[in-house]
């Protein structure tokens, strides 16, 4: 568990976690060309939840992955490896 300060606010300490995004649920009734752009969104809202933190980046397989078979059609689940670094 994260300490927590004085003020309430827990320290973020750096932190490695592998997820299943169920992208299905996420891209369920958006229109065809719409659907990779906002699973790329959906990912980084996942991960900035998950990993308490604004600064995202997705890494460059992750995105050929996402976009592998086209704009329309996604893969349905995506296995993830996030990490949280520490603030320098």
């Amino acid at each position: 568990m994260a300490k927590t300060t004085k003020t309430g606010k827990k320290t973020v300490d750096p932190v490695v976690r592998d997820a299943t995004i169920h992208m299905h649920k996420y891209i369920h009734k958006i229109q065809f060309k719409r659907r990779a752009p906002r699973a790329i969104r959906e990912i980084r809202k996942f991960a900035a939840k998950a990993m308490l933190t604004k600064d995202i980046r997705i890494d460059t397989t992750l995105n050929r992955y996402i976009w592998s078979n086209g704009i329309r059609n996604l893969p349905r689940r995506i296995r993830v490896r996030m990490s949280r670094k520490r603030n320098e």
